[in-house]
């Protein structure tokens, strides 16, 4: 069994734009913008031997303002620049009442099936309360990276951090003994 980090795309491994206090995704390729430590974060978390997993909800598919192929080749092209290769995506809206879509943990739990993960072993880090919520409902530790967005803070327990390199820099602290 594998051991992963989960990780929520926009606001964790590339810039969300915020738009009165709300994250929104980039639309294009063009848009995307990878945050400042996030291919060292991920070349840790190999050398550790965690599987790097994106788990990203990607509602405007449903809500008609892009298309699918638009978030799979934003995948795509984010995987390439900061070498994931595993991602797991939900384009439905709240109406529809997936289980994938998070803070459903759909979407950890048909990763961990596909991919032979231990969740139980496994963390999860996200910039929204949906993403925490995800993480704790599949019994993940999650890390909480705060930007202060306009909208309901997660509950507890989770830890919270600065960015994504801070969370592999405690997971892996952990692993060693360090913390």
């Amino acid at each position: 069994m594998h051991r992963a980090v989960f990780l929520d795309r926009d606001g964790v491994l590339n810039e969300s734009q915020v738009i009165d206090g709300i994250p929104l995704p980039p639309r294009t390729i063009d848009q995307v913008k990878i945050i400042a430590g996030v291919e060292q974060a991920i070349e840790i978390l190999k050398l550790y031997n965690f599987l790097p997993v994106v788990v990203t909800n990607q509602p405007d598919m449903a809500r008609g303002t892009v298309l699918m192929e638009q978030i799979l080749a934003i995948n795509n092209h984010v995987g390439r620049l900061i070498g994931v290769e595993h991602f797991y995506t939900c384009f439905h809206d709240d109406e529809d009442r997936c289980p994938c879509r998070k803070p459903q943990p759909g979407l950890i739990h048909m990763a961990a099936k596909e991919l032979g993960i231990d969740i139980k072993s496994s963390y999860l880090v996200g910039d929204r309360w949906r993403d925490i919520s995800a993480g704790q409902a599949a019994g993940c530790k999650s890390f909480f990276i705060d930007y202060l967005y306009e909208e309901k803070p997660p509950d507890l327990p989770f830890t919270r951090v600065s960015s994504l390199l801070e969370a592999v820099e405690i997971i892996t602290g952990a692993i060693n003994g360090e913390h």
